[in-house]
């Protein structure tokens, strides 16, 4: 494949030349050989393929909120081209027999991926270690989907063997203890209304969330180990992973779409569809969020994709599962805001790709160079479109970013070969072949 004419994240324009499943060029005039594919790049943006470290996939147990197939399909489509898996599932990816099984359904994959090891009291982590594991975590400081919270003897614990092993830890931080257990008084039956969204906010606490990161860094340093801290959803989170990083700790954070584009304010529209662990915050801390993703001192966006199915969500507040999907929409809610002039495209290149794969150790992954994987992505960004459930492909069938603007992939390419297309003029849609791998089987 020679991808010709289009316009790099740092601004160059280049010619791309792939060849089994390899960029094997980047230059200026390149000449088409016989055979291969020529794509016309011209008015278009080139970029490397997103990596989302942070996905649910629901596989197995959860196969009607999301599959290996519906999930990886909707990655493709919003130009992700490596998702990881978290461990609560059912059964949980606590030992090497459900790694196993969890191992077999990813068959079914578009995009490449890496698999994490979860913690429990149950957990097995000599057979997890000696699996092709991506990483441990998601670690639950306190219960989510799963409820897999563990204590702070285990956390340590969990930490230190991690850290034997140079295995980086993924981390869910909140302190329990320092949720408001009065924000849930009353009626949380019904289901739209703001004062009931509102409620979950109240209750997981922005106080939790600091209080939980200070503990995992500290437990961190401790053990010599990484932290990779997930969702961070605070100004105050994101300050403290930065000034540890600033002290030499191997400490990074992430950030999610749902955290930098929606806040408390959104509430009434989302209803229970917008429960969530950690919660929207005040639209004051979204904003303190997006500047400092902005600014620098976010290391990566994730998705924390976690479908599930709409009537699940659609009932009271107490009984609805927490999370919401994403995978498909990051890259373009990001690109919308490169559009709008909020962010350059090279620091959303790096979020989304360079800096998961340099923290991950992912060498042949989130770059546009020779001898890198050929994961692609080529954009229109003069042509964003709304978003719309319908015509997403994640199995669940909604997204709480309905009526927001994105600008879509018009190729995804998976080590050399196109994973989805979709014709800018018709809108016709088509899907390779399932040929994910495991990232860390090379």
């Amino acid at each position: 494949m020679l991808i010709t004419g289009a316009e790099l994240a740092d601004g160059r324009v280049r010619d791309v030349r792939v060849r089994d499943g390899t960029i094997v060029a980047v230059e200026e005039g390149l000449d088409p050989v016989a055979g291969e594919r020529v794509v016309d790049g011209r008015g278009r943006h080139l970029l490397p393929g997103a990596i989302d470290v942070h996905v649910h996939f629901r596989e197995p147990g959860g196969s009607h909120k999301e599959t290996w197939e519906t999930g990886s399909r909707s990655a493709a489509a919003g130009g992700v081209t490596t998702v990881v898996d978290q461990p609560n599932t059912s059964p949980p990816t606590v030992d090497g027999d459900a790694f196993d099984r969890k191992a077999e359904l990813t068959a079914a994959s578009h995009v490449d991926y890496g698999i994490n090891g979860g913690v429990t009291p149950e957990w097995d982590p000599d057979a997890l270690f000696d699996r092709p594991l991506f990483a441990l975590g998601e670690v639950f400081l306190a219960d989510s989907t799963g409820e897999m919270g563990i204590d702070a003897d285990l956390f340590a614990e969990a930490v230190e063997a991690a850290a034997a092993r140079d295995v980086p830890v993924t981390v869910h931080a909140e302190d329990a203890t320092l949720f408001d257990e009065s924000a849930l008084d009353g009626d949380l039956g019904g289901v739209g209304t703001a004062a009931n969204a509102d409620a979950w906010s109240a209750y997981r606490t922005a106080a939790a969330e600091a209080a939980a990161v200070e503990r995992a860094l500290e437990v961190g340093e401790d053990a010599d180990g990484r932290i990779h801290v997930a969702h961070t959803s605070t100004p105050e989170g994101i300050d403290a992973v930065a000034a540890a990083a600033d002290g030499g700790a191997s400490v990074t954070c992430e950030v999610t779409p749902h955290h930098l584009f929606l806040s408390r304010e959104n509430a009434g529209r989302l209803g229970t569809f917008g429960r969530m662990n950690p919660p929207l915050r005040s639209e004051e801390r979204r904003a303190g969020v997006f500047e400092r993703l902005r600014d620098g001192d976010v290391d990566v966006v994730a998705t924390d994709h976690a479908p599930h199915a709409v009537d699940e969500k659609r009932t009271g507040l107490a009984d609805a599962p927490s999370g919401v999907p994403g995978v498909e929409t990051m890259y373009p809610l990001l690109l919308e805001s490169v559009r709008a002039g909020e962010l350059s495209l090279e620091r959303v290149r790096d979020v989304v790709a360079a800096n998961p794969a340099s923290i991950f150790g992912l060498d042949r992954k989130g770059r546009i160079a020779e001898g890198a994987d050929a994961d692609l992505v080529l954009v229109d960004l003069t042509s964003p479109r709304e978003i719309e459930a319908g015509a997403l492909h994640s199995r669940c069938g909604w997204t709480p970013f309905e009526g927001s603007r994105g600008v879509f992939p018009e190729m995804t390419v998976v080590r050399g070969e196109p994973a989805y297309e979709r014709d800018p003029i018709t809108g016709a849609e088509e899907f390779g072949e399932p040929a994910g791998r495991n990232v860390r089987e090379r």
